[in-house]
């Protein structure tokens, strides 16, 4: 574990060197309560300013926990309104560096309400400039709420911890045994809750990471991503692509074998490795362009979709369409999965949400399918009739209601046992097979694995000057 750096440490590692200029650090509370009148100190615990990031400006506002605990208080929160109100008129990204023991006590309700007003402009924010979220310490109460509002939260292990109430509240309010880091730490957030975008090692770790997140975002929703040289051959064949997926459509593989490869220099930006590690989503540069990619992940549940995988498809597809950012969806999917728990637990209205999501995208969308696409869950992975761009196909490609066996169970339930194997076979020919859906035109064209790389670089150049346009409308009513 690494060095953990004070506020201005990490505001200095965070921005371009030099480039840093701190707004209201000479403001001061005003409260005279709980002998708060001797406890003045300017900034009040919280650093703001703006900068550069590789020469972009961002805004920053950094909690400072050795003055206060980093509590939130009416002059504080006023600082961090003013960086967010700077940065929605500039059209620059924000970025908060959490490390708060939430609303200032003695201050009673007016930390509340100053809560109230960085939560309204979080939501105000959201789709017009990028908002990123570090935490860096311990976050407690209001100051989860904020982070969860934003775009990206990243976590430093064994550093950080989120969570509504502390160990002390539940323990005696609910009775149940807990510490800070079981109940909120990195590590639960990355992989049980959802909540955490990426964990880090450290605080330098974690600074590094927002920098390299930025580059593949554009800084507000009038942009496009930055372009970096396109210095990897857009046209280079990806030999080690024909022999990823298996010719036994039951022996799983890993998708990022086929991701990484065919993005620039082979590098894939993954978020949210560890939550839903059935379907993978994250960043890659193709001609040197940014690309969003979701993906179902066949080596995790088959790559069957659940109520997590839902939730985290549709949420980055969203982000993907409000930044400009084509989205490339590459499909393994035997469907949705089954289970009475999921039902119970709303899989329909979940997974609502990726239809929901890829629908309503009017950015470029070109799908890929590589094996399996089977029933709803083929649908919902931005098929040719939800709005994709380019379909695309690998020869292996099986796109039907069901597999061969079930379809076979149902359509010759009375069927002599020893005739079903020829059965079987007679639905594979048909279903087994991406022609059948080529030639109703669902399917734009079949590709050889190698060729993967420069047919999805072709199809989104084809689709770059795309202009779509949704019905006018207040906002819709995505299923929750």
């Amino acid at each position: 574990m690494g060095k953990k750096l004070t506020v201005y440490e990490r505001i200095e590692t965070l921005l371009d060197k030099g480039s840093f200029t701190e707004v209201d650090k000479y403001v001061k509370h005003r409260c005279t309560d709980f002998g708060m009148e001797n406890k003045r100190v300017a900034g009040d615990g919280v650093v703001c300013g703006y900068g550069k990031i590789d020469g972009r400006t961002v805004y920053v506002y950094a909690f400072d926990f050795s003055v206060l605990g980093g509590s939130l208080s009416a002059a504080n929160s006023r600082k961090i309104a003013k960086m967010q109100d700077m940065a929605l008129k500039c059209g620059a990204p924000i970025i908060g560096l959490n490390d708060s023991g939430g609303a200032r006590i003695q201050e009673g309700v007016e930390s509340l309400t100053g809560f109230a007003e960085i939560f309204r402009r979080n939501v105000m924010s959201s789709g017009v400039i990028p908002q990123i979220s570090a935490i860096m310490g311990p976050c407690a109460g209001g100051s989860c709420y904020s982070p969860a509002l934003t775009d990206f939260i990243l976590m430093v292990e064994g550093e950080s911890q989120m969570f509504i109430t502390g160990p002390n509240v539940i323990r005696q309010t609910t009775n149940e045994e807990c510490d800070k880091e079981t109940l909120g730490g990195a590590k639960v957030h990355a992989m049980t809750s959802g909540v955490c975008s990426l964990v880090c090692r450290d605080d330098e770790e974690c600074l590094m990471t927002i920098r390299e997140l930025l580059g593949f975002i554009p800084s507000n929703n009038m942009e496009d991503a930055p372009v970096h040289p396109a210095t990897d051959d857009v046209d280079r064949v990806c030999h080690e692509l024909d022999n990823v997926v298996p010719a036994n459509p039951n022996i799983p593989y890993n998708i990022k074998d086929i991701i990484e490869p065919i993005c620039d220099q082979q590098y894939f930006f993954e978020i949210q490795p560890d939550f839903a590690k059935n379907i993978v989503v994250g960043f890659g540069r193709m001609a040197g362009r940014s690309v969003g990619f979701v993906a179902n992940q066949p080596n995790y549940l088959a790559g069957a979709i659940d109520i997590d995988a839902s939730d985290k498809a549709a949420r980055f597809i969203q982000f993907c369409d409000s930044f400009n950012i084509p989205i490339v969806a590459i499909e393994d999917v035997p469907g949705f999965l089954p289970g009475i728990q999921q039902e119970h637990a709303g899989i329909i209205r979940h997974g609502a949400k990726i239809v929901y999501a890829f629908a309503e995208a009017t950015v470029p969308k070109i799908t890929l399918i590589t094996r399996k696409a089977y029933g709803g869950a083929y649908i919902v992975m931005n098929s040719k009739q939800i709005g994709a761009d380019i379909n695309l196909a690998y020869p292996s490609a099986e796109i039907a209601v069901m597999g061969a066996k079930g379809a076979v169970s149902i359509l010759y339930r009375k069927e002599e046992p020893e005739n079903i194997p020829a059965r079987i076979k007679e639905y594979e020919d048909k279903f087994a097979n991406p022609y059948f859906a080529a030639e109703l035109g669902y399917i734009d064209d079949i590709i050889q694995p190698a060729d993967t790389r420069r047919a999805i670089i072709r199809a989104l150049d084809c689709c770059r000057n795309k202009s779509v346009s949704n019905p006018p409308k207040k906002h819709g009513n995505m299923p929750m």
